[in-house]
């Protein structure tokens, strides 16, 4: 099988199971708290990096947010099982960027691997996160190469992969759906609060020799899992979300 071919396959393959795979570095970073200690040796300072880590998740959040609240519905999806795109998306973030789902997801995921200070393993996971996305953008590229044609190599050509050029925004065609980002990015956004909070319950079983987790984080996970519980029930018994077109 021709390198590009393989790639596509493995691409393929990474892009059905993109949603569950990523946890595996959940679990390598509760092992690895194992060796935990406060930043700096002080509660205060570690308290203050958790705060930056939860921001650094947030703004990846974000970026997945902006996206998914001005595109159409049949594109930016979580499928699984095959691509899907009704359209190309050109405008709005993807006049910047042509994977900026992805650059969210990376900020996430970095946010949340920063949160156990655990350095050599930030590099590594860094180094996998690229490896493993690289190879789902070039199945996904392949995929609208062959659908969209021309329209999609004269957007790629002048449109990076994963680094912004802010010069070349275009106004998106729709407006921002608030009811979209509820209906679709609620997993996402608990995913962040659940990681940590099981990293900081983890450091402390570690560090402190008990079962123990800080009141801030105690308030954190508990507001957030009221939030998620509320979005997917508003989202499985209900069409208060549901946009027409998204």
């Amino acid at each position: 099988m021709a390198l590009r071919e393989e790639f596509e396959k493995n691409g393929n393959w990474l892009f059905r199971w993109r949603s569950y795979l990523p946890f595996l570095m959940v679990g390598i970073l509760v092992l690895s708290l194992r060796k935990f200690s406060y930043l700096a040796k002080s509660e205060i300072m570690d308290e203050l990096w958790e705060a930056f880590c939860l921001c650094v998740s947030f703004f990846g959040l974000g970026i997945r947010i902006f996206t998914v609240g001005y595109t159409p519905k049949g594109t930016s999806g979580r499928n699984t099982r095959e691509q899907i795109a009704e359209t190309l998306n050109t405008k709005g973030i993807y006049s910047l960027i042509r994977h900026p789902l992805y650059l969210g997801n990376f900020f996430i995921w970095l946010g949340i691997v920063l949160f156990a200070h655990q350095w050599h393993l930030t590099l590594i996971c860094i180094l996998a996160y690229w490896l493993y996305y690289e190879r789902i953008m070039f199945a996904e590229e392949a995929y609208l190469r062959e659908k969209f044609g021309g329209e999609f190599e004269d957007w790629a050509n002048r449109t990076p992969a994963i680094i912004p050029r802010f010069r070349n925004w275009e106004k998106a065609d729709l407006s921002f759906s608030l009811k979209n980002v509820l209906k679709r990015e609620y997993n996402g956004f608990f995913v962040i609060i659940l990681s940590m909070s099981l990293l900081e319950l983890t450091g402390n079983i570690f560090f402190k020799g008990k079962f123990e987790i800080d009141t801030m984080w105690y308030v954190i996970f508990s507001i957030g899992f009221l939030v998620w519980f509320t979005l997917r029930t508003l989202k499985k018994k209900t069409l208060l979300l549901h946009v027409e077109g998204r």
